[in-house]
């Protein structure tokens, strides 16, 4: 086993966030972009925002395939192979000149997507003692968040001065550069044991995985954050391009600098979780994203930047709690638990836009705001129901 703090261990963390941050700047570098899309196709926000939901639907889908056949097959080839499928989808993206085809290019690049996030915890889960996968991660997440605003400043600054099409191209660039960094760095898989790839084998771990309560809780807790969390960044979008704001692709670009106090929550939370326990810690991180979500009503653009700054501080601290701890609990095939918990994710990504939109439309900003705590204050149940279940059940090995 890899332990924390060795040569090992930092090698393979860093090849996992370096692929999850072109992994996540590829799906997000088109939200900077929506005002630009919306006027150049003529189409309405919702639909412009289809390029970003397309994505993350197809993404989440996919994690049905990889997980299990991570499983069978190993994990090491599959996330290099298709964070090459990544790489030559972003590159087809930059000639596009049609809305339908750039809405077929980002569903197949979801498909891409989805890979290495259905293995790398698994990866970890296998190769990693548990301290060490607590720390890892953490680290791993971090990369989830640099690689969103990374992806969001190339597509509001490229985007802004050449155009969306150039976006694409400068991040066709960017991702051969990182796919070559990772399969120079991560090492071969030791504790992988591959299963057979018997498809009713993997419905019946699915259904195991769904009856587990452990997992199930964090599945919803994943998947309903990220659906208000995700979908309100989308909607400031549009908020702050309109007056009193004005903001241009490249500033709101800059507006997801604010996930970076999401990479220290990241950061943090292998380190808190080992002192508080894990559905506190989700319970913690809901909390404050309910605290900043309140504070984004305040009629300034500093208040705004801050409530978003609390935000992606108390996500991510949740995210990557509920990740580690999917992949602690789950019995068996940890590649399929991990990638149940990513499918609940990226489902919430794709629904949540559709749920905020009539209150978008109805009440501004402020019935977007009423919404989000809706479903915030049954994420936050639900963490103290999983800390009482928690308290009910063994923890295993």
């Amino acid at each position: 086993m890899i332990e924390a703090g060795s040569r090992a261990f930092w090698q393979a963390t860093l090849a996992l966030c370096l692929g999850s941050v072109m992994i996540f700047a590829n799906v997000y570098v088109t939200q900077p972009l929506l005002p630009m899309i919306a006027e150049d196709f003529g189409i309405s926000p919702l639909q412009a925002g289809w390029s970003f939901t397309v994505t993350t639907l197809t993404l989440g889908l996919s994690l049905l395939v990889y997980g299990p056949l991570s499983d069978a097959l190993g994990r090491r080839g599959i996330i290099l192979l298709t964070m090459a499928g990544v790489t030559l989808t972003t590159l087809a993206l930059s000639f596009t000149q049609s809305y339908g085809l750039l809405l077929g290019l980002r569903a197949l690049q979801g498909f891409f997507l989805g890979g290495l996030p259905a293995i790398a915890i698994a990866y970890m889960g296998d190769e990693f003692s548990r301290k060490a996968l607590l720390l890892a991660v953490g680290f791993y997440i971090s990369g989830n968040t640099l690689g969103g605003v990374g992806g969001r400043l190339v597509g509001g600054f490229v985007g802004e001065h050449f155009g969306w099409s150039q976006a694409f191209m400068a991040m066709a660039c960017v991702s051969a550069l990182l796919l070559a960094a990772v399969a120079l760095l991560l090492p071969p898989s030791r504790g992988f044991s591959a299963k057979p790839l018997r498809p009713a084998l993997m419905l019946r771990d699915l259904g195991d995985h769904l009856r587990n309560p452990l997992l199930l809780g964090a599945y919803l807790i994943g998947g309903l954050n990220f659906f208000i969390f995700i979908n309100q960044y989308s909607y400031a979008t549009f908020m702050l391009a309109e007056a009193p704001y004005g903001l241009s692709a490249q500033f709101l670009g800059m507006l997801f600098l604010t996930y970076l106090s999401g990479t220290v929550g990241s950061a943090l939370s292998g380190r808190i979780a080992q002192r508080l326990s894990q559905p506190l810690c989700m319970a913690l991180g809901v909390l404050l994203l309910m605290c900043g979500t309140l504070v984004t009503l305040i009629p300034s653009l500093t208040a705004i930047i801050a409530g978003f700054l609390i935000n992606s501080f108390g996500f991510f601290f949740a995210h990557s709690t509920a990740s580690s701890w999917v992949s602690r609990h789950a019995e068996h095939a940890r590649a399929s638990a991990s990638s149940l918990y990513l499918l609940f994710y990226y489902l919430g990504a794709s629904c949540g836009g559709f749920y905020l939109a009539p209150f978008w439309h109805g009440f501004g900003w402020a019935g977007v705001v009423v919404a989000s705590l809706l479903v915030l204050t049954v994420t936050l149940m639900l963490s103290l129901l999983l800390y009482r279940s928690q308290a009910r059940q063994p923890v295993p090995a």
